[in-house]
């Protein structure tokens, strides 16, 4: 019988496994030797698809900003609900690959799926009535709360030790100790309150700019998507 055939070396197949190792070990494990060994093939041969460690790093970024749904700038939700439907996606996008953050923390660079996020976010707002400039710092905002809740879980800072949190030192930490076992529950409900005070303070100046109009006081002026 013939031997049967490895698969072809791909980028797809290079970003799966280079994606697959930075989840599972971090950025620092990323190498070309490490990536050639764990795909089978030889070193040079990764050179055929990218030229250096940095641009697969950035290729296994954009991978992850493609799985960010963006389908609620496309259908008709208005800008609020859209802003919070996206956020919701973006984050569980991160939240599964946590350890690619940094890269992505750095701006879309020239990767299409990271400058598709920004252009739908950017686009959505202005079409829905926002003046360019503010709905870049809109976009700018919403990258900052969206990628500091993914670099790390606030509950799971927390040891599960009672110990650690004498009341005379720490009178007000008596039950830090056990929000490490509900660490999921309470990062997530944490995620929703930011959000949701977050857009309820932009509602409040989307009333104003409709209600000022064009002009300074409307906040208008250039504006460019920002760094989703």
């Amino acid at each position: 019988m013939a031997r049967p055939r490895k698969p072809l070396l791909s980028t797809d197949r290079i970003v799966e496994a280079a994606r697959a190792l930075v989840d599972a070990e971090g950025l620092a494990a990323v190498s070309t030797r490490r990536l050639a060994a764990e795909l089978g093939v030889s070193g040079p041969s990764l050179y055929n698809h990218f030229r250096t460690k940095d641009e697969i790093l950035e290729a296994v970024a954009d991978s992850v900003s493609a799985q960010v749904d963006l389908s609620m700038f496309e259908d008709g939700r208005d800008w609020r609900t859209a802003l919070h439907d996206w956020a919701v996606s973006y984050r569980n996008a991160l939240r599964d690959h946590p350890n690619i953050v940094p890269v992505l923390a750095r701006g879309p660079g020239r990767r299409p799926a990271a400058l598709r996020l920004a252009d739908a976010a950017y686009g959505a707002m202005v079409e829905g009535g926002w003046p360019p400039a503010q709905a870049t710092s809109i976009g700018a905002l919403m990258r900052y709360f969206i990628m500091g809740s993914a670099l790390g879980s606030f509950a799971g800072g927390f040891v599960d030790d009672a110990s650690a949190y004498d009341p005379a030192d720490y009178p007000h930490l008596g039950q830090a100790h056990l929000l490490a076992e509900q660490q999921e529950k309470i990062d997530e409900r944490a995620f929703e309150t930011g959000l949701a005070a977050l857009l309820d303070g932009l509602a409040l100046q989307y009333e104003q700019v409709r209600a000022d109009g064009p002009g300074p006081a409307g906040g208008s002026g250039p504006g460019a998507p920002a760094a989703p």
